[in-house]
């Protein structure tokens, strides 16, 4: 990554920091460690939400489609798009507050987040909710990155058609620096499996 890159990408993190910060929020009453959706989904009963089937895929350079142009408002009020985040490793992930599988997830997104750092940018796509639940539910999971509030328009959902299904919740894709999808999980993640994934597309020449 150029020191460009680096320096844009520290810009939008204190950036959204800042946003979040400043935004009134509610707190959600159930926190993460006793959460019952989280644990409806890990002991199998997959209620209120339609589950992917964990598929993952992975895109050779060389066989990655054209660069997906998108935009949207995060839950704070801010505008983001692709172009912001030109020249930077994306990890995006499809979620909604009411999915047990995005609760039961959101914890492992926190520590790749953290990981990662200033070699990614993570970027939420909020499927169904209020700005004002999304915001709950990233004061309640410790999230401190955006989240495009795509419910109304759908607009971010029908960039990447062919890529995630609209039938799938949690999804998520890392995006190389040339905003070409590199890789998707379809359904909730292995730490593991994403950690990989980005760690191939973040040291990619």
């Amino acid at each position: 990554m150029t020191q460009r890159s680096v320096l844009q990408l520290a810009a939008l993190k204190r950036v959204v920091a800042i946003a979040l910060a400043a935004t009134s929020v509610l707190v959600l009453s159930a926190c993460a460690s006793n959460d019952g959706l989280a644990n409806q989904f890990k002991s199998g009963d997959n209620k209120n939400y339609i589950a992917g089937d964990g598929t993952v895929i992975e895109f050779a350079k060389a066989d990655r489609l054209a660069a997906v142009k998108w935009s949207g408002t995060t839950e704070s009020g801010q505008a983001l798009s692709s172009d912001q985040l030109s020249g930077v490793v994306v990890v995006m992930n499809f979620w909604y507050a009411g999915c047990a599988p995005c609760r039961a997830e959101a914890s492992d997104l926190v520590a790749l987040n953290k990981k990662y750092g200033n070699s990614a940018q993570f970027v939420g796509v909020n499927v169904r909710d209020t700005a004002a639940t999304a915001i709950a539910f990233d004061r309640s999971f410790k999230i401190n990155w955006p989240s495009i509030m795509d419910s109304a328009s759908g607009s971010v959902l029908l960039a990447f058609t062919g890529v995630v299904s609209p039938q799938a919740v949690p999804t998520t894709i890392v995006i190389d620096k040339h905003g070409k999808v590199a890789a998707r999980i379809l359904g909730r993640f292995e730490k593991g499996t994403l950690d990989a994934m980005i760690s191939r597309v973040v040291g990619e020449q």
